[in-house]
């Protein structure tokens, strides 16, 4: 009996994520993400002889409470909340169910934390060291364009601020050698426009010129792959997790934690040192690919800082 449960919410899974897909095109990485979650929730839910479409308000609130029972942070079971909603709505409006038993449920409270961000001399201090390493004497053909492909990752990703899987996944096209802006396909397939700075437009070309160096000579002819950073993988293309862990041990060769550093924490970077060099909220929200300004505006502690120091130093009542 509860493989059959278990069977008819494995369907109506796939049904959920196929609707956000079609409709909302949501990524692989959010789809994983909803498939994890009520997949835990699903079982759950099997255990106590419920389904999703005979599951009332109770055994969900027994759900939420034993995630907390089982060491979710605030924000993951906020998460998990957010899945279920979503789930419900979309039972409703199918008329799968004719009620929502997650309509009236109330999720943990829980602050909104700054992000973790790397100082303008952090951040320099690891594209020396990357630089440093692309031309280590020692180093390998192969090292040397592995460690070529690190420097043109960090040099982008802190030009243009870019999600990892939008990075790891540029076609090979945003190297062109006139590029000044890149097409960038981010959440919800929209597409926005991020400007290239010189250094990045350089470590490009680099990059791109070692690898084609290196190319045995009955393959130069060959069509290139589509990405800018081609792997053998599934994907086709450099993983998020294996630049996260280069990125890791290129924090540790440049003097800091590695437990600090990760492709987010330099995304936080290219919006706060902007902000905090006088760029304008609206124009970083749309660099980031933010949908709403709300969330753009968990940055707005830079820019107070920076008001509090503009009066400070140009007020003509501070004291000098």
């Amino acid at each position: 009996m509860r493989s059959s449960k278990s069977n008819s919410d494995t369907k109506l899974i796939n049904l959920f994520l196929d609707m956000l897909a079609a409709e909302q095109g949501a990524g692989n990485n959010t789809l994983d993400a909803y498939r994890r979650d009520l997949t835990d929730f699903s079982e759950f839910l099997g255990q106590a002889g419920q389904n999703f479409t005979r599951a009332g308000t109770d055994v969900l609130r027994d759900y939420l409470a034993d995630l907390d029972t089982r060491g979710f942070k605030s924000s993951s079971v906020a998460r998990r909340l957010s899945a279920m909603r979503h789930l419900f709505r979309f039972l409703l409006n199918e008329r799968i169910r004719i009620d929502d038993p997650a309509a009236i449920l109330s999720g943990p409270k829980r602050g909104r934390g700054l992000p973790k961000v790397l100082s303008i001399a952090d951040v320099d201090r690891m594209l020396t060291r990357a630089k440093e390493l692309t031309a280590a004497e020692n180093a390998s053909p192969q090292q040397r364009l592995r460690a070529m492909r690190l420097y043109c990752l960090l040099e982008v990703l802190y030009a243009t601020g870019l999600r990892v899987s939008e990075l790891v996944a540029l076609p090979l096209s945003a190297a062109r050698r006139d590029a000044r802006m890149i097409m960038v396909r981010g959440k919800g397939n929209k597409e926005r426009l991020v400007p290239l700075n010189e250094a990045s437009r350089q470590a490009m070309a680099d990059y791109l010129a070692a690898m084609d160096a290196l190319k045995p000579e009955k393959k130069k002819n060959a069509a290139p792959s589509k990405w800018l950073f081609p792997s053998f993988g599934e994907s086709g293309h450099l993983t998020r997790q294996h630049f996260a862990r280069d990125l890791k041990e290129l924090a540790a060769a440049s003097g800091l934690a590695p437990r600090l550093v990760s492709p987010h924490v330099l995304r936080h970077a290219f919006a706060s040192h902007l902000l905090h060099n006088g760029a304008d909220l609206r124009i970083v929200q749309t660099l980031l690919g933010h949908t709403d300004i709300s969330t753009t505006q968990i940055y707005t502690h830079v820019v107070e800082e920076r008001l509090k120091s503009l009066v400070r130093d140009l007020h003509p009542l501070a004291e000098k």
